[in-house]
């Protein structure tokens, strides 16, 4: 049995990432006469466009099978993690104020990844739950 398991960012995140990088950058070339807003609207439009420029080049974050998972790393990069090298699999949960965030956390020997559902397109705990039953665990 090989189950193959793979989480990505939803396409109209991207889209609409893509789309706001362009309008930024429309307020920015459009606002000559505004230095400040020149550079406020291009600061933030060159972070849009990194933020959908990775969604570009590493549009799967999370790849599972029974032998282990492969995380999207640093920017766009990849990494195979065998399942004995993973320490845990939870789910963080806090609240602050009126927000509540949750995070899937996968601890390796040597290493952090966190994603959160914008990373899966799905809800961390259902994701949780499938990493736990691709590997095995009790």
């Amino acid at each position: 049995m090989n189950d193959l398991r793979s989480w990505r960012v939803p396409l109209p995140q991207t889209a609409v990432k893509c789309a706001a990088t362009v309008v930024l950058a429309a307020l920015a070339v459009l606002s000559t006469g505004d230095p400040q807003l020149v550079f406020l609207a291009g600061i933030a439009a060159l972070g849009a466009g990194a933020l959908a420029l990775r969604d570009l080049l590493a549009p799967v974050r999370l790849t599972a099978d029974a032998e282990g998972l492969t995380v999207v790393s640093g920017y766009a990069g990849k990494r195979r993690v065998p399942w004995p090298d993973v320490t845990a699999v939870r789910v963080d949960e806090r609240q602050r104020l009126l927000m509540r965030t949750r995070l899937l956390e996968i601890e390796t020997r040597d290493d952090l990844h966190l994603l959160s559902t914008f990373d899966l397109g799905e809800d961390v705990r259902d994701v949780e739950a499938e990493l736990l039953r691709l590997s095995a665990r009790d």
